[in-house]
């Protein structure tokens, strides 16, 4: 098939007689024929109409070759642009942009980049999320080099761990809310009772006055009778 896609028709020699210059010719042209078949029959439907009007098949495959080369050399430029600009966020769990960036490394070596383990690794450390500070300077400060499995698998124990710690702090809040609320009501209670207690005090002391006032008026009243009765002449 090579043969058919990158040379030109032979051209029969001077000398050949006019039968086998015609038998060259025709198996050449069936050949073309074939080829040319057999590439277009790959094709879909919407491509085999722009591609069917090609003469050779050659002139069909530098066609083709042309266009699959330059998609090919976009998709490249596109999935290492992808890889660059990828960053981790905060907003996102860390599990989930670890597949994300993974399926980023696949395509990467699809596309015949290459990538070894410990690129891959340095790479996820360096993309974890600003708040993955402290743990981020740790392992890249670690001296053993380490597996992208065994990455994968830290980055999910400290997930959880950093979870199970929202959730404790979460919980402390609450109770700690609780306990405020659940004191507050006291200490009002406390503070109108001791409203209550000065209010009765100075109704007792007014009520005090009241009493001595009418008592000393009693007594004067009372000693005013028993003045008259001894100045009466008997």
């Amino acid at each position: 098939m090579q043969k058919f896609t990158s040379e030109e028709p032979p051209g029969p020699a001077a000398d050949m007689r006019d039968n086998e210059k015609f038998m060259i010719v025709e198996a050449w042209k069936q050949a073309y024929f074939l080829c040319k078949g057999y590439i277009l029959s790959a094709l879909e439907d919407d491509l085999y109409n722009v591609y069917s009007v090609m003469n050779t098949s050659k002139e069909l495959w530098d066609a083709l070759e042309k266009k699959y080369k330059t998609e090919d050399t976009c998709l490249k430029k596109f999935v290492v642009a992808k890889f660059v600009d990828y960053k981790m966020i905060d907003s996102k769990t860390v599990g989930t942009q670890v597949r994300e960036l993974q399926l980023i490394f696949h395509d990467l070596i699809a596309k015949g980049m290459v990538m070894n383990e410990a690129f891959q690794v340095a790479s996820m450390i360096e993309k974890l999320p600003s708040s993955w500070k402290d743990f981020k300077n740790y392992l890249k400060n670690k001296r053993k080099e380490m597996k992208l499995e065994d990455l994968v698998i830290r980055l999910k124990i400290e997930e959880d761990n950093k979870t199970a710690e929202k959730k404790s702090r979460g919980n402390s809040t609450i109770i700690g809310a609780n306990i405020v609320k659940e004191i507050a009501p006291k200490s009002k209670k406390r503070k109108r009772s001791s409203g209550q207690t000065k209010r009765t005090k100075r109704n007792l002391r007014a009520t005090a006055t009241i009493v001595e006032k009418l008592v000393t008026k009693a007594l004067i009243v009372v000693s005013r009778k028993r003045i008259k009765r001894r100045d009466k002449p008997t």
